[in-house]
Parts: structure tokens; C-alpha cells; sequence
């Protein structure tokens, strides 16, 4: 009786289960007819902004779950406006950012991108000439190369009940200080949401607004909180509307200080969200202790289109080599278990992306991704872990990252001391790379990688890490053997195809 063996996942094979695979997307119509479609997808103010800036390349960008009602929006814009509109899958890193690689394929000069599901409120900078960004709040997206008009949509919900269920958990004490968020596509009955839970008694609200007007390149951008001055945010109990997301577990990752109770208007159910808050953070805190353990620091690019991210990249290779350890930095797209595995002497990545995709669940993967922010907690010897966690790298840019060199710096001055590593249990001294060796030491680097020339000369690569990792291996590619192969006269080959050579017998069939 024979048994089928499982394990895992091959890394090579013939491609067939790609093209095997089902994907399980719920693709279903927001509308049921036009004048729906009209209202969810804000067709007149996209018309607009698409003539007044007299665009005549528009890329609508849809994400998976609303492809169904890609092709009537595309229709319903080329007959109003008269002018070519493309239609753009989704974004190969994430579905909170735009596809600028795409869109500049086709030369278009909006990138429109339509986008009733993303996960936050958000924000909007006017950055150049007739442009219109709408961002993510955590996130603050800005794309850095073309004008984009998000489009979030009017998601329907039942204001009253919505209002009921708050009153259900907040009745016993109006006064307590209160925050709302929620979900983009909400945003449209958010004034009417705090009109009507202020003509109850509670006064001490703060709702978070959405951006829409132009700022100042000097304004802090994103979700904006009326509080009053001396409170602090993590003073406040948050009330979220919106179902399950990205969104919501950025919010209790940035806010873990705060209780968090949530309202789903598809199933007009409350609850509390912060159970599982202390056992992610705890997640967290055990990845910041394997980045103080690494030598060698993988920076994925996880994101073309939030500006600053090359920026970020920059402080980044900075920081790991005042800490003595080498940076690679990898550009792969979505991240999988096989790509990742084909860099066996990294020992952590670090992914630069924004906060909807930047808590990774590493647990199957052959090496830990951790967080800038976590990669600067690990390289810092002033810096501890509080608990308080931050997403969004263009906060660490803005001010941490000072904070955050000049603690590498100092850590460098004492480079042969070696640490305690809370992972092992035991002392770990780490291997410095770009430290510039003497002569003496150098026989002491074993790890290094020697290179002996045809005159039995030795010389020592210092400081390369895949130098260092190619040395340990039992097979380091074929053997060139110069000037020890024979060398063969160059003989005639064989001429013809493959169904019959000018040397064989013809066939008669």
C-alpha cells in the first residue's frame, strides 16, 4: 500500500502549477446601474478633474475585487471626457499603491486610480501643476513621479444603527474622551456620524477628518485629530468603522496604548479589537532581537510609487554600515517563499514599503523581514523598545533617523565587543564589515575569501559577504582549470535539423 509524501513546496518545476492555480477573488459589482455607478465612483468629479487638466492619457488602476466594473467606468469616462483610457491591473507590490511602472508604459499622464477599498482615511497634497494625490494617512503617499486621483468610493451603511451600537458602548460615561476612525470609503457619512453622537452628549469626540483641500508643503498630511491641547492620542478609547484589514491592524500596531472597539457595517456587529495586540508586539519585539543578531541585512524594495522610498533605502545602507554589517539591496516585486530563499547569506531583510504592507508574517519564510523602524531599534544602543511602534518610514526620515546615526556611530567605536543575544542565549561577536584589517589580522579572518593567482600568489577580498558565504560551500560552480585543459582543434559539426542531419540515413515512410 503505497502513501503520498508531502513536504514542501519545490523552489524549481515546469510552471504548470502556476497556470494550474485558482485564485479565489470575490469580484462582485459595487452598482447595479448607472446612475449607481455614477455616485460610487465619483464619475463627475473624475470627469472634471480629467478636462481641466486636460489629460488625454487616463490609466484607471482597479484592484482584483473590482475588476467587474472595470470595463462600464472605462466606457463611461472615454464618452464623456473623449479621451483614451486604459485599464491597469493591480499594483505587483500591494494593493494600497499605485503602479506608476505601468502606467508610464502607456505613456499616460494621469494616472487615475480608482480604489473604493483602500484601507484608511487619507490625505492630499497638491504636489505639482493640476495634481491631485489622495494618500493614505499612515501612509502618507505621496507617488513620486506622476499626478494620481484616488477615487475611494461611497460604500453604503446604516448611519443610525452605526450610531445605536456606539451609544450601546459608550452610555455609561459621555464624557470619556473618544476618537473615531474609519475606513475611506465611509468617509462620505462620517459628518453626519458626529452630528448625530454630539446631539446625544458626547462632546468629547474627536473624529478624525480627511484632507481634501490643498496644504502647504510645510503641513503635516494624513488622518487629523481635533484634541484639545495638554491630551495626547493614546489618552483616547478609538471607535472604528470598517470591516477587517490592513488598515485596522496598522491601527492597533501605531495605537496599542489606546482600547480599540470596531463596527462592521456589512454585519452591523461591534466588538473589541485589542486582544491579540500584546502577543504581536511581543512578535515583533523577537524580530528586532534577530536584527541585532544579523550580519548581513537583506533591504527589500517593497514599493515604486510612495515618494521618499529611495531616500529611505539611502538611511538605511547608512545605518547597517555604521554598525559594521553589509546591506544588499533586492528588488523582486511580491514577496514569496522561493524568491527570498535564493539568497542564503542574508540574515534578515528589512522591506521598505508602505504601512499597509509592511508587517510581514516572516514565519515562512527561510529568513525574518523586519520593519525600518525595527531595524533601527536593533542597530541603536540608545534607543530601547517602548512598545510604541511606528509604521509610516517617512516619520523615522523626518526624525528618528538623526536619532538613529548617531547611535550606529557610536556603536561602531566599539566594534570587538561582542553582545548578548537574547536569541541564542549566549555572547555573539559579530562580524564587521568595511573594517579595515592589518596585516596581522589578516590571517586571523578565515572566513574571508582567498584568491590564489597563476603565480601562487595570495591575496585576501576583506569586507564581502558573499565572498565569505561562497568559501563555506561545497560547490562553488565549475572549475576553470586554466592552462591545464587540452586544447581541442576545432572540428565540423553536425549540419541539418533536428528531423533529419546532412549524416544520416533519409528516412521514407
Amino acid at each position: 500500500m503505497s502513501t503520498t509524501l508531502s513536504g514542501p513546496a519545490t523552489f524549481a518545476d515546469d510552471g504548470s502549477s502556476v497556470i494550474e492555480r485558482t485564485l479565489e477573488v470575490h469580484s462582485k459589482s459595487l452598482v447595479s446601474g448607472q446612475q449607481e455607478l455614477q455616485e460610487v465612483y465619483e464619475v463627475q468629479r473624475c470627469v472634471k478633474v480629467i478636462l481641466e487638466g486636460g489629460y488625454h492619457r487616463v490609466a484607471l488602476q482597479f484592484s482584483d475585487d473590482l475588476l467587474s466594473d472595470a470595463a462600464d467606468v472605462a466606457s463611461t469616462l472615454r464618452k464623456l471626457t473623449g479621451q483614451e483610457i486604459f485599464i491597469l491591473a493591480d499594483t505587483s507590490y500591494g494593493n494600497c499603491c499605485v503602479d506608476e511602472v505601468a502606467a508610464q508604459h502607456i505613456r499616460s499622464r494621469l494616472d487615475h486610480t480608482l480604489w473604493p477599498f483602500l484601507p484608511q482615511p487619507v490625505s492630499m497634497p497638491v504636489l505639482s501643476s493640476p495634481l491631485l494625490a489622495l494618500s493614505n494617512p499612515l501612509l502618507n503617499l505621496r507617488t513620486a513621479r506622476m499626478p494620481v486621483l484616488y477615487v475611494f468610493g461611497r460604500h453604503p451603511i446604516d448611519t443610525e444603527d452605526c450610531v445605536e451600537k456606539f451609544e450601546e458602548l459608550f452610555q455609561q460615561d459621555r464624557s470619556q474622551p473618544i476618537g473615531v476612525v474609519y475606513d475611506v470609503i465611509y468617509a462620505h457619512c462620517i459628518d453626519e456620524f458626529a452630528a448625530k453622537i454630539r446631539e446625544r452628549g458626547y462632546d468629547n469626540v474627536a473624529v478624525s477628518t480627511v484632507r481634501l483641500e490643498s496644504i502647504e508643503g510645510t503641513e503635516e498630511n494624513g488622518r487629523n485629530y481635533n484634541i484639545p491641547e495638554g491630551k495626547d492620542i493614546n489618552d483616547y478609547t478609538l471607535f472604528y468603522i470598517g470591516t477587517e484589514s490592513l488598515t485596522l491592524t496598522n491601527i492597533l500596531m501605531t495605537k496599542n496604548k489606546c482600547t480599540v472597539f470596531s463596527y462592521q457595517p456589512e454585519t452591523k456587529e461591534t466588538r473589541k479589537e485589542s486582544a491579540q495586540v500584546n502577543r504581536s508586539l511581543m512578535k515583533r519585539y523577537f524580530l528586532v532581537q534577530k536584527a541585532k543578531d544579523a550580519d548581513v541585512v537583506g533591504i527589500v524594495v517593497g514599493t515604486l510609487g510612495v515618494s521618499s522610498y529611495m531616500s529611505m533605502i539611502e538611511h538605511l545602507k547608512s545605518l547597517i554600515q555604521k554598525a559594521g554589517k553589509k546591506p544588499y539591496v533586492f528588488v523582486m516585486g511580491k514577496l514569496n517563499v522561493a524568491k527570498m530563499a535564493n539568497f542564503m547569506e542574508i540574515d534578515i531583510y528589512v522591506l521598505v514599503a508602505c504601512p499597509e504592507n509592511s508587517l510581514i508574517d516572516s514565519k515562512e519564510f527561510y529568513r525574518p523581514v523586519v520593519t525600518p523602524f525595527e531595524l533601527e531599534i536593533a542597530l541603536s544602543k540608545t534607543k530601547e523598545w517602548t512598545g510604541d511602534y511606528v509604521t509610516e518610514f517617512q516619520e523615522l526620515i523626518r526624525g528618528e533617523a538623526n536619532e538613529g546615526e548617531a547611535a550606529a556611530e557610536d556603536a561602531s567605536e566599539s566594534d570587538d565587543e561582542p553582545h548578548f543575544s537574547l536569541v541564542t542565549g549566549q555572547f555573539k561577536q559579530s562580524r564587521k564589515y568595511g573594517k579595515q584589517a592589518d596585516n596581522d589580522s589578516i590571517t586571523d579572518a578565515v572566513k574571508d575569501l582567498t584568491l590564489r593567482d597563476q603565480n601562487n600568489q595570495i591575496s585576501t577580498l576583506l569586507g564581502s559577504a558573499a565572498g565569505e558565504y561562497l568559501s563555506t560551500r561545497s560547490f562553488r560552480g565549475l572549475q576553470q582549470d586554466l592552462g591545464e585543459s587540452k586544447v581541442e582543434k576545432a572540428e565540423e559539426g553536425r549540419a541539418g535539423i533536428a528531423r533529419g542531419y546532412s549524416h544520416e540515413p533519409p528516412s521514407y515512410e
